[in-house]
C-alpha cells in the first residue's frame, strides 16, 4: 500500500510528539457473540475486529498509533448495551458502536452529555441525520427511511412508474427497529396509492405461522420485510412454503444475509435485499486480511466467514471509523486524538471512489459527504437476490437513491420535535480545541 497523504503530513507530527505514539486509540466492540442474534452479530463483530487488527498488523495502527480493541457482550438486550457503554465510557471511547437500535435510542441522551461519538451504520435514529440537533450520532451511509424509499423506487421501475392499486405488506421485527420504515412506508403510500398493510412478528420471530396465514388471505403484490436474526429466515421459509414468489419478497440489509436464506435452501432462490454495499471475497482488502490477520492467527473467527455479508458489514463499519479517525488526525495534526476530535472527523468524512479504491474497496460502497446538516449519506442502496443454486448473492441494480427531499422533511419534523422535547438548542459545533 503507498502511503497516504495523511500519512505523510502526519510523519513529523509524530516524530515531534514521540510520548503520544505510546498511547492507543480505543474502539470499543458493543457485540453479541450469544443470544437468539448471535448468528448475525457474530460475523458483523469478526468483520469489524479483523479490520482494526489488519491496520495494526499491516500499517502499525492509525497515523503511528496502534489502535486498541475491548469488546463487551450486549446479547442484543438494551439493558446490557448501557451497561456495556457505562463501562467504557471512561476509557476515551473514539466512538461508540451500538449495532442495536434500542441500544442506540437508549444512548442518544447518554453520548450527548458525555460527548462521545456514536456511529449507528444503517439502523437506529432516521432523524440523527440532522446534525444541528444529534451533534454525536452519526447514521452515514444510509438510514431506515432511505432504505424503504430506495425499495419503492425499485418497485417504481419494476411497474413501468407506478404503484397505483398495488397491495405491498410490510413484516416487520415488532420493536424500535421492525418500526422504523413505517412512517415513511405510510407517506409514500398516500402519495403513490399503493395499499400499504403492516404485520409484526414478535422477537425473536421463530412463530410466524398465523402473520403467513394473513399473508396469503391478503394476497399482496410485494412483501417488504424489516427483520432480524432468526426472523429472517424464519419468513423466508414460510414464504417458500406458501409459494409466495421469492422476486416479490424483498428485505431491509439486515434481511439479505447468507444466514437468511441458506436454511430455505432452494426455496430461497430469487429473495431479494437491500443492500449497502458490496459484497463477496473479490475485493483486494481480503486478500491483506487474508495475509496480515488469518495467516497469521490473528482472525477473531475461523475465516469462513469472510466476504460473507455480515462480515462485509462489520468490516465497512470498522473503515469508516478509521477513515473517520484519519480526518481526524488530519484536521487537528496531531495523532493520539480524543473523542471530540473523532467527532469533528466523522463531521467531515468524505468517501470518495478513488479513496476507496486505495482502501482495496473499489466500488465497494457509496460516495457521499457527511455535513452538519447531514449526518446520513446520500442513502444510495442497491438490491441483491440469492441465487440458491450458485449460494451467492448477486448485485441486480446499480446504486438507487431515495426521494431525499420527503425524507428530509420527515427527518426535520421529527428531530426538530425531539430538540423541543429535550430543550435542545439546534447548531452546528465547533471543531473541538487541540
Amino acid at each position: 500500500m503507498k502511503m497516504t497523504r495523511l500519512a505523510a503530513a502526519l510523519a513529523v507530527t509524530m516524530t515531534a510528539a514521540a510520548p503520544a505514539i505510546a498511547q492507543t486509540l480505543h474502539f470499543p466492540m458493543l457485540n453479541y457473540r450469544t443470544g437468539p442474534f448471535a448468528p448475525g452479530g457474530i460475523p458483523f463483530a469478526d468483520g469489524y475486529q479483523d479490520y482494526l487488527t489488519l491496520i495494526n498488523e499491516r500499517d502499525g495502527g492509525i497515523g503511528g498509533v496502534p489502535i486498541r480493541m475491548s469488546e463487551c457482550e450486549t446479547a442484543y438486550a438494551t439493558d446490557r448495551g448501557v451497561e456495556c457503554y457505562m463501562a467504557v465510557r471512561g476509557d476515551n471511547p473514539l466512538v461508540i458502536q451500538p449495532l442495536s437500535t434500542g441500544i442506540t435510542y437508549a444512548l442518544i441522551p447518554r453520548t450527548m452529555e458525555d460527548q462521545i461519538p456514536m456511529h449507528t451504520m444503517g439502523y437506529g435514529r432516521t432523524s440523527a441525520v440532522n446534525g444541528e440537533v444529534f451533534n454525536w450520532t452519526f447514521n452515514y451511509p444510509g438510514t431506515y427511511w432511505d432504505g424503504a424509499s430506495v425499495i419503492i423506487n425499485y418497485l417504481l421501475e419494476e411497474n413501468d412508474g407506478s404503484l397505483d392499486g398495488k397491495k405491498i405488506v410490510l413484516l416487520y421485527h415488532n420493536s424500535a427497529y421492525g418500526r422504523e420504515p413505517i412512517p415513511t412506508l405510510t407517506r409514500l403510500s398516500e402519495r403513490l396509492g399503493y395499499e400499504f398493510i403492516t404485520i409484526g412478528v414478535d422477537s425473536p420471530g421463530q412463530e410466524q405461522g398465523s402473520q403467513w396465514l394473513q399473508i396469503r388471505r391478503e394476497r399482496p403484490d410485494y412483501v417488504l420485510m424489516w427483520g432480524w436474526g432468526v426472523m429472517n429466515s424464519t419468513a423466508v421459509q414460510e414464504a417458500a412454503n406458501i409459494r409466495f414468489p421469492m422476486e416479490n419478497f424483498i428485505g431491509v440489509w439486515w434481511s439479505g444475509s447468507e444466514q437468511d436464506v441458506r436454511p430455505a435452501g432452494a426455496g430461497a432462490h430469487g429473495y431479494k435485499s437491500l443492500a449497502m454495499h458490496g459484497t463477496g471475497r473479490d475485493y483486494p482488502i481480503y486478500d491483506d486480511i487474508q495475509t496480515y490477520v488469518v495467516d497469521r492467527g490473528r482472525a477473531a473467527g475461523t475465516g469462513d466467514e469472510i466476504g460473507t455479508v455480515l462480515y462485509s458489514r462489520g468490516m465497512y463499519a470498522a473503515m469508516l471509523a478509521v477513515e473517520a479517525a484519519r480526518t481526524a488526525q488530519e484536521i487537528h495534526g496531531v495523532a493520539a486524538i480524543t473523542p471530540a476530535m473523532m467527532r469533528d472527523g466523522m463531521a467531515n468524512l468524505v468517501m470518495t471512489e478513488e479513496r476507496m479504491a486505495e482502501l482495496g474497496l473499489p466500488g465497494f460502497g457509496p460516495e457521499f459527504e457527511v455535513s452538519c446538516q447531514n449526518h446520513g449519506g446520500t442513502g444510495a442502496g442497491l438490491i441483491q437476490q440469492w441465487d440458491a443454486n450458485e449460494q451467492q448473492w448477486n448485485l441486480i441494480t446499480d446504486w438507487i437513491l431515495p426521494d431525499r427531499e420527503m425524507i428530509m422533511e420527515m427527518v426535520m419534523e421529527d428531530s426538530l420535535a425531539y430538540a423541543a422535547e429535550n430543550e435542545i438548542t439546534p447548531q452546528c459545533l465547533e471543531r473541538s480545541g487541540g
